[in-house]
């Protein structure tokens, strides 16, 4: 499966959040259709058919999400053992 660069996926929580507190879903027709677009992407993206997991997916996927990721922390550990620091 294809990976949304973290970027991506804030950008769209960000907007997917917005767009439902200011209540697009009963909003004007471009507002409605703005926010089933941003839906679909976050599902497309995450590879959910819910909407609700996508976002949850898609968080899980954002850096910091996982305290016990250490994949940051590992790779920074070798790039100072490459540059002899």
């Amino acid at each position: 499966m294809l990976m949304a660069h973290p970027a991506v996926l804030k950008d769209l929580i960000a907007q997917y959040e917005a767009l439902t507190l200011l209540g697009a879903g009963e909003s004007t027709p471009q507002a409605r259709q703005r926010l089933a677009d941003i839906s679909y992407t976050l599902c497309v993206a995450t590879g959910t058919k819910d909407v609700d997991m996508a976002v949850i997916a898609a968080r899980h996927r954002l850096s910091g999400a996982r305290p016990e990721d250490d994949s940051l922390l590992r790779a920074g550990a070798k790039a100072e053992a490459a540059s002899g620091v």
